[in-house]
């Protein structure tokens, strides 16, 4: 079956611009948020296509608001804020710019003397405890994790679930450019 261009979903669409784009194979492409608004079998298909390119060799500048897909797929990274650049690096290198640490989550019961403890953990943030959910947001400089076994240790409280989530490049933005919404 043969198609216009103009007939095609979105996404096809979209995955055909990118086709033509690169069928010379360029050393150099500028992708502009190449998966906006396309369903996610074709945004799939999309970064693995830019994978691919990068592999074989192609300087991709990529742009986009989804910063998952910039973590996945660039080795260095210009933050701009209301068109400036206000951070540069690798994923890592714009990681060590910030203040905050991992988040600890764990399932437990637990009391409310446990609860009051909690915020005079070293460098403690913030946290949440929800149906025997807790998330413990701390700044970055030590070992989070021990601090709360130590302390659930010490109230013989059993805990399930424990896991250490580092920061995103998502936290890197928010941190960097302010978490109030801009004009």
């Amino acid at each position: 079956m043969k198609f216009k261009p103009k007939k095609l979903s979105g996404g096809l669409l979209r995955r055909l611009h990118i086709a033509c784009g690169i069928a010379h194979k360029p050393s150099l492409i500028f992708l502009d948020e190449p998966t906006v608004g396309i369903d996610p079998q074709s945004r799939n298909h999309i970064l693995e296509g830019i994978k691919t390119l990068r592999n074989n060799g192609a300087t991709i500048v990529y742009t986009s608001h989804y910063i998952e897909e910039i973590e996945e797929l660039c080795d260095y990274i210009i933050i701009l804020d209301l068109g400036k650049v206000v951070a540069e690096g690798t994923n890592k290198e714009l990681k060590d710019l910030i203040t905050l640490g991992d988040t600890v989550k764990l399932k437990a019961d637990l009391p409310e003397k446990v609860l009051q403890e909690i915020p005079k953990l070293d460098k403690y943030i913030s946290h949440e405890y929800h149906e025997q959910s807790l998330e413990v947001v701390f700044y970055k400089g030590n070992n989070p994790v021990s601090l709360i076994i130590d302390l659930l240790n010490k109230n013989n409280i059993k805990y399930s679930q424990l896991q250490s989530i580092a920061p995103t490049l998502n936290d890197v933005f928010l941190e960097i450019t302010g978490k109030d919404l801009k004009d």
